[in-house]
């Protein structure tokens, strides 16, 4: 599981490692059952803090996302999937509302905005580096 930490964001890092989890769910790259890596490991890896992934591990279990095995670490719960595919489209719906509303606040049309859309998601889906999840 790769992830990336953007510092400039405006999110909190624990929310970044949060959501990322949850899109690696959601997108099956990570299974039912499979262990995240622990606190240290993850906090080397995004060079943080281990209190910051240990919070983040902590909302995600508290959501049900992850559960504590015995003597191995935090694995996804079988309920996890339906929950971040779930999640993953809020997080999505509200990023695109905040995007609206600015644009619609600024005077761009609801034909400009339907425009753009179509413009942007043509680009992408033509952009061969980038494949859509499941």
């Amino acid at each position: 599981m790769h992830l990336a930490i953007d510092t400039h964001n405006g999110l909190p890092i624990y929310e970044q490692i949060v959501r990322h989890v949850k899109f690696a769910v959601a997108n099956q790259l990570l299974q039912i059952g499979e262990h995240v890596p622990s606190v240290r490991d993850m906090a080397t890896r995004l060079a943080v803090n281990p209190n910051t992934v240990a919070r983040a591990y902590r909302d995600l279990q508290a959501e049900g996302i992850l559960t504590p095995i015995r003597g191995t670490g935090l694995a996804v719960t079988p309920d996890a999937v339906t929950r971040c595919r779930s999640d993953r489209l809020g997080m999505i719906r509200s990023r695109l509302q905040s995007v609206l509303k600015e644009a619609w606040q600024n005077g761009i049309s609801a034909d400009e905005l339907r425009s753009l859309f179509n413009e942007e998601l043509t680009r992408l889906a033509s952009d061969t580096a980038l494949t859509p999840g499941p």
